[in-house]
């Protein structure tokens, strides 16, 4: 079945993909707006979402979905799509290439399949439970392996921020009293994008809160099955509270020093 609902996940994400990069009008605009008038949703989010939810229904109507825009049905089935049909939207707003398109496949609430598809960088991300996560270019398959755990101070970690002003206030306060302990701190702008640059190597740490399930679902797989550890708060799994994913030797002191400083409250 894995291999059922990899491929899937894939032609819905690649149709998503193309539709976003290929569609985006040149006038577009703010078609509403969610947790703050900051927090924006596109008519290309809304579209991508009903194109994505709208294959994989067809192809088995009896699956659950979980959707950023609103997407949301148990199914029958046992397995749930968690979709977020455009991650980084202010980026695709403003025209930054940093966006992607996340789908996960949950069999009984567990991620068994992620997907991540970044039409401009020209990269899809994938992962199945025990299989390995890979990255599909122009140059052919790779499989992804995190990078060897540095010290503290030489680890370059990306963070990002909520959209509710005063929790960014706090975010804020935590990013400046971090950056003294690390090599630097970066912002992407997509949370699915920071977590397959942990699987692919290319930062050391990743942490934010105020994370939801669509943001998080697929790119927590595939940096799990790159050799990252995942979770929240010590003891706990990723939530809206706190996420953390780093490679081992980077985890655990990037997660003792978001305790340390309050991280995960506001």
């Amino acid at each position: 079945m894995a291999a059922e609902l990899l491929g899937l996940a894939l032609e819905a994400g690649r149709r998503a993909g193309a539709l976003l990069r290929d569609g985006r009008p040149d006038d577009l605009t703010v078609a509403k707006t969610k947790s703050s008038p900051i927090d924006v949703v596109t008519e290309m989010d809304i579209a991508a979402e009903k194109l994505i939810t709208g294959f994989l229904a067809e192809q088995r109507p009896d699956d659950g979905f979980l959707g950023e825009e609103g997407a949301a049905s148990p199914g029958t089935s046992g397995i749930r799509w968690v979709i977020d049909p455009l991650d980084g939207t202010v980026n695709y707003l403003y025209g930054l290439p940093t966006w992607a398109v996340s789908i996960a496949a949950e069999r009984d609430g567990e991620p068994v399949v992620g997907v991540v598809v970044a039409p401009m960088r020209n990269e899809t991300y994938r992962a199945v439970l025990g299989g390995g996560a890979y990255v599909d270019t122009a140059d052919g398959e790779r499989r992804l392996a995190v990078r060897p755990a540095p010290p503290m101070d030489q680890a370059l970690i990306s963070t990002g921020f909520a959209y509710v002003q005063t929790r960014r206030a706090h975010q804020a306060d935590v990013a400046q009293r971090m950056i003294p302990r690390l090599r630097d701190i970066r912002r992407g702008g997509s949370a699915a994008i920071d977590l397959c640059d942990v699987a692919a190597g290319r930062l050391d740490g990743y942490y934010e809160r105020g994370l939801n399930p669509w943001d998080l679902a697929a790119g927590d797989l595939i940096a799990r099955e790159a050799g990252a550890l995942t979770g929240g708060r010590p003891g706990e799994r990723p939530s809206g509270e706190l996420t953390v994913a780093a490679p081992p030797g980077v985890f655990e002191p990037l997660q003792g020093l978001l305790e340390e400083l309050g991280a995960w409250h506001d």
